[in-house]
Formats: C-alpha cells, sequence, structure tokens
C-alpha cells in the first residue's frame, strides 16, 4: 500500500466518522458545544495542516546546507565543457 492510499483511508475513515456524528447516524445526541465545534473541524484540520506544511518548508529552507565541495566541482566541470567546445570550434 502506498503512502497515497495510506492518507487516503485516513482521510476516508475521518471523513466518515465526521458525516456519522455530524448527521446523527450512530444514534448519538451530542451537547450543543460540541455541536458547535464538529461542525467547522474540516476547516481547522485543514488550516491546520496547511500552517504545518507553510512551516516544515520554512524550516527545510532555512536548514538547507550548502555544498561547497560539489560547488566547486560543478564550476571546474563547466570550465572544462566550455573549453572542450572551444576546441572544437564553438564560441560563447
Amino acid at each position: 500500500m502506498t503512502k497515497l492510499t495510506q492518507w487516503l483511508w485516513g482521510l476516508a475513515l475521518l471523513a466518515f466518522a465526521w458525516a456519522a456524528l455530524t448527521m446523527g447516524a450512530l444514534g448519538l445526541e451530542l451537547p450543543f458545544p460540541c455541536q458547535e465545534v464538529l461542525w467547522p473541524l474540516p476547516a481547522y484540520l485543514l488550516v491546520s495542516a496547511g500552517c504545518y506544511a507553510l512551516g516544515t518548508v520554512g524550516y527545510r529552507v532555512a536548514t538547507f546546507h550548502d555544498c561547497e565541495d560539489a560547488a566547486r566541482e560543478l564550476q571546474s566541470q563547466i570550465l572544462e565543457a566550455r573549453a572542450d567546445l572551444a576546441r572544437r570550434g564553438l564560441r560563447f
């Protein structure tokens, strides 16, 4: 099972539980404060997931490591390729 299927199954399970609780399919009579919180719960979860994703991307960008050695190696390979192409008659 892929990660996407796991997420989709989890979301489907949460959606089923939410729908069953809000529509009264289980026969439970929830108090009014619980119903007030239960109705906008999907919007709260969506906003929370967005904030988590934004925070994760921001953290990963802030802690990104530069590879100085790899950058020098790439620059030297670029210079070698340019010299080889210039030797073959290509002008830049």
